[in-house]
């Protein structure tokens, strides 16, 4: 059954979803790497596609920008589509001083300043951790790719536009990255008993005022959607 948010009918969506955050991207993934890729979503223009990669059905869909969106989305994925697998494929900002633009971030865990995991109602402060099998598997394919990588902790952030300057006081805790979106997809695959990882590259490093300009984040970024693909084969 369609949801609000998606048209697809259950069996259109692959059990592995690669999300970008912005629609063009997935359509450029899907028209670049899928062999018979077909639409299964347009509702809001938050595109979704489904087609083969090594033999592998995967599908790849838009999550739009922050948690709430992809809260929705992930959610909907895991819970009415039965999808197994969400892989996370975006950009994000360069806290260490070490990360460099290009450099290919996982999210081991994701800090957040987001009150997301209040709907669970813990007795406790939830970290929202990736799937440790994602993880390998994709560390794996980016050491056989040569990318220059990093594993560890980043941070999903409400606010772009943060007024406090808060980013050093992350920098101090070894912090990798800022994003807006791992967080919540780790909670709802958590709660969903699926599994979720981020794998995002490095548009911008915000403490050292150095950006990448936005054609290049939509479609450039091609080892990290080629570490994603590489990781859903067989799943």
């Amino acid at each position: 059954m369609p949801t609000p948010h998606n048209n697809a009918q259950k069996g259109d969506i692959a059990k592995t979803v690669l999300m970008p955050g912005d629609p063009l991207r997935a359509k450029f993934i899907a028209e670049t790497y899928l062999d018979d890729p077909v639409c299964y979503n347009n509702v809001r223009g938050m595109l979704g596609f489904t087609g083969k990669y090594k033999g592998t059905e995967v599908s790849v869909q838009g999550s739009g920008m922050g948690m709430p969106s992809i809260g929705i989305y992930s959610w909907e994925l895991y819970n009415e589509y039965d999808v197994e697998n969400i892989i996370r494929i975006g950009t994000i900002g360069a806290i260490a001083d070490f990360v460099n633009p290009r450099d290919v971030i996982f999210g081991m865990g994701a800090c957040t300043n987001s009150g997301y995991a209040a709907q669970y109602r813990l007795p406790g402060t939830y970290a929202p951790t990736a799937s440790y099998e994602l993880l390998k598997k994709a560390v794996e394919n980016a050491e056989k790719l040569g990318a220059v990588y990093h594993v560890g902790n980043i941070l999903s952030s409400d606010t772009f536009y943060d007024d406090a300057n808060s980013l050093a006081q992350w920098q101090k805790m070894n912090v990798l990255g800022v994003e807006m979106e791992a967080a919540a997809l780790y909670m709802n695959g958590a709660r969903a008993g699926k599994n979720a990882l981020c794998i995002a590259t490095v548009s911008d490093c915000p403490l050292r005022n150095i950006s990448l300009p936005a054609e290049e984040r939509q479609t450039s970024f091609t080892q990290m959607m080629e570490i994603a693909l590489e990781t859903a084969v067989g799943l």
